[in-house]
């Protein structure tokens, strides 16, 4: 197994979502200061959020040097049932009263070039970059996609979104409804000090093994191959 990932394999959904926050919770004293996350979507992060909540209130905590961006968000109402900041709002911010200058929302609702660009000052106004002015995130949670996709950097990218150095990009032609999206580029997946993938489920195995695979060619191969350590937290035996 190559020495750039981490497969850390549990029982089920349940499970996966409990270890990872967990995992996390454990991993937040290390940034006394500004700790800068980017969450995603689906239904294992709706798992891992409210153990993150209950974990949380259980031990009386906060989260309060938590800043919470996203790696990706449709272009759409953040009221719709499809909004990632939905997800998050109602299974994370309003249970642990998250103050609203900790959470960085992409402006799906609004047109897309204007939803980048302030998403792109707000993330490089907040978190340190590198020398090449690539903001560094402290985590980056993902999904799988069944097709290896990971945020909203999908097999079929343009050259453009391919190419960005920008934090943000628009992603107009998502093969997944609704095809507009807002979402990291890979530069940041890169540069972030932690990048933790959450997946299961026998629909996300073949997109696990092409992308654990030498030569694996998913969106989240390319992550894995530009990273010195990624974790897989999952379900899906190797």
């Amino acid at each position: 197994m190559p020495s750039n990932f981490e497969i850390k394999l549990f029982p089920n959904d349940l499970a996966v979502a409990a270890a990872a926050a967990r995992d996390w919770l454990a991993l937040l004293p290390q940034s006394p200061g500004l700790h800068a996350v980017a969450l995603s979507g689906g239904r294992i992060t709706k798992h891992f959020f409210a153990a993150v909540a209950t974990s949380v209130k259980a031990a009386g905590g906060s989260l309060s040097n938590v800043h919470f961006f996203w790696a990706d968000e449709r272009c759409l109402d953040p009221s719709d049932p499809q909004s990632n900041f939905l997800l998050a709002r109602e299974n994370l911010f309003l249970p642990l009263d998250i103050a609203a200058d900790k959470i960085h929302r992409l402006k799906g609702e609004r047109p897309p070039i204007s939803s980048v660009a302030e998403a792109n000052q707000d993330i490089l106004g907040v978190v340190p970059k590198d020398g090449a002015g690539v903001p560094i995130l402290d985590m980056i949670f993902l999904g799988l996609g069944e097709d290896g996709h990971i945020a909203s950097l999908m097999p079929n990218a343009t050259a453009s979104v391919l190419a960005s150095r920008e934090p943000y990009v628009h992603v107009s032609n998502s093969p997944k409804p609704p095809p507009d999206r807002l979402t990291l580029t890979y530069p940041v997946l890169a540069a972030a000090k932690n990048v933790w993938l959450l997946t299961a489920g026998a629909g996300k195995a073949e997109a696990l093994k092409n992308s654990v695979s030498p030569g694996g060619n998913t969106p989240f191969a390319r992550v894995l191959q530009s990273r010195g350590r990624t974790l897989i937290y999952t379900d899906i035996p190797s």
